[in-house]
């Protein structure tokens, strides 16, 4: 159109200058009425901006997000707990993290397929096992008060996500992206002298935790059926989420601290122990 205004006619210019501007002004409106989808923009962005919905459905939302983040203390999840870990330990900002142990999205991936489970589960389910796992207790009733407020708080940091079942793993959109163990060998001792010179601080020389940070090792941390307690999922967690606000250890040195910190005792996971008296013995 702009080789059509310089060769046109002088009685032509007139209009096609009128249509150019109008052509213009559409773009320009369109553009600034375009809102971004939940996966073009930041995902804490947009968890932070998401308002509770109203009612007694935001109450439950609310109380979801108090058990993220107080689930070893707090009064509903605190029978159910047998370590000092809440959610937060490993779903950081309460699940609202764009990438370590993200919640932002994960709604929108179930039901999903369980190799673990060898077969096909439900958000409750997976919350109800991270009870049973990485927080080495036992697990609520399904349905009750607990996982049902857990699920709606994470249903809620999934609004407007694509739903998109996971037909190969019960991971949201924003898990945490596994490292290539086939490239690294993994240190402990190595791993010993970062965890001395970036991690203790935080969690105590002998792993026990303190008030800046959970325990990673012992009686009060994940048991041995936890996902982290695998060096490579441990490895690639760590390299999104370690050191706090200072997330830059290299993929090396994650494989080497996760060798160290998952050499160490920790509890021994028992199904037929863990599992509530309403749960068949297979789920």
């Amino acid at each position: 159109m702009i080789e059509t205004f310089f060769t046109a006619r002088p009685n032509q210019i007139g209009s096609i200058a009128v249509t150019i501007l109008c052509t213009l002004f559409v773009l320009a409106a369109l553009s600034g009425s375009y809102a971004a989808s939940p996966e073009e923009t930041s995902d804490s962005t947009v968890a932070e901006k998401t308002p509770y919905p109203p009612g007694e459905l935001g109450r439950v939302v609310r109380l979801g997000e108090s058990l993220v983040m107080e689930t070893h203390s707090h009064p509903l999840t605190r029978p159910y707990v047998g370590n000092h870990l809440n959610c937060t330990s490993c779903h950081l900002e309460g699940g609202k993290h764009p990438e370590a142990g993200s919640f932002i999205g994960v709604a929108a991936a179930y039901p999903a397929w369980s190799g673990r489970e060898s077969k096909v589960i439900t958000l409750e389910d997976r919350i109800l096992n991270c009870f049973i796992r990485s927080q080495n207790g036992t697990r609520p009733e399904n349905g009750s008060e607990v996982p049902v407020a857990i699920a709606t708080y994470i249903t809620w940091l999934s609004q407007g996500w694509k739903l998109q079942m996971n037909p190969k793993a019960p991971l949201g959109p924003n898990h945490v992206e596994p490292l290539d163990a086939s490239q690294f060998t993994a240190d402990p001792k190595r791993g010993e002298t970062l965890y001395e010179d970036r991690c203790a601080f935080c969690h105590a020389d002998d792993g026990a935790g303190t008030d800046d940070g959970p325990a990673v090792w012992g009686d009060f941390s994940y048991n041995d059926g936890a996902g982290l307690s695998k060096v490579p999922k441990l490895a690639s967690w760590l390299k999104v989420a370690m050191p706090l606000d200072d997330t830059d250890l290299t993929a090396q040195e994650a494989f080497d601290i996760a060798a160290y910190v998952n050499g160490h005792a920790r509890p021994k996971f028992s199904p037929s122990e863990k599992r509530g008296k309403t749960d068949s013995a297979g789920k």
